[in-house]
């Protein structure tokens, strides 16, 4: 699979966006999820700029993750904001990857984001619960790029 269109179905689409809604309800924290075909730069870097070219660095705490897929490159990295990093333990990132790349190995792409995006979001709930003024501040849809 090396196009991005290929990577997840409409429907697996549509099941990503419903678990990052799912996620995000119980917290204040951000997640998002970007692919695309590959990248010329190491994907750590990539998804760094990415995650600023989703303005994800302007939530009102610093606690959006980003899940970026270099789909033909076959990488992903997890990245998260000052906020949150600050927060989880050193291995948590760790061992939300493991999750995700069990899953991605076996070729079950959109369980493994869904995993992947669960379990951020149960640590944004621990660190970052939802509180009555929280707003949504970011798409929950898919970004390409």
């Amino acid at each position: 699979m090396s196009k991005v269109e290929d990577f997840l179905s409409k429907t697996e689409e549509q099941e990503i966006v419903e678990a990052i809604r799912v996620a995000e309800q119980n917290t204040s924290g951000e997640i998002r999820v970007h692919l695309e075909k590959t990248t010329s730069m190491a994907p750590f870097e990539r998804a760094v700029e990415v995650f600023n070219l989703l303005e994800m660095h302007k939530t009102k705490d610093s606690n959006g993750v980003l899940l970026y897929v270099a789909v033909k490159d076959k990488q992903f990295v997890i990245c998260g904001d000052k906020g949150i990093n600050e927060k989880v333990a050193d291995n948590f990132w760790n061992t939300t990857k493991d999750v995700i790349a069990n899953h991605f190995k076996n070729g079950d792409f959109k369980q493994g984001l869904v995993d992947g995006i669960l379990k951020a979001g149960e640590q944004l709930k621990h660190h970052f619960p939802y509180q009555d003024d929280d707003t949504d501040e970011l798409s929950n849809e898919i970004s390409v790029g």
